[in-house]
């Protein structure tokens, strides 16, 4: 592994498996015979869950991006706080109440992914 010198990356450096989800990018699947990492596992969307992130089997973290695609495209954080999310009606059926906290959208997103 390649010594780093203060402020400069190694060339290993942020390149983790889970950097698709921060970036946008497709996770790729794990290679054959191996077991998938939580966020490469394909997992069901409950109905609840469905009309937001599609009824098909879905990875964890692509239903993270998904979760955020329609937040923004619905304008559903609170614009004073970027951290709060507003529930229309299909999230209050994922999130149970009016408003969570960024930190606790997985929390709520983890009971509807099977």
């Amino acid at each position: 592994m390649a010594t780093r010198k203060t402020g400069e990356k190694s060339e290993s450096a942020g390149k983790g498996g889970s950097e698709g989800a921060a970036t946008g990018k497709k996770v790729a699947p794990p290679a054959k015979g191996a077991t998938p990492n939580a966020l490469q596992k394909q997992l069901n969307p409950s109905p609840e869950l469905a009309p937001i992130v599609g009824s098909h089997p879905i990875a964890r973290g692509e239903a993270v991006s998904k979760m955020w695609e329609y937040i923004k495209a619905h304008n559903l954080q609170n614009p004073e706080d970027k951290r709060e999310i507003v529930a229309d009606e299909a999230l209050k059926k994922v999130f149970g109440k009016d408003k969570v906290s960024m930190f606790e959208m997985n929390k709520h997103l983890a009971r509807h992914l099977t």
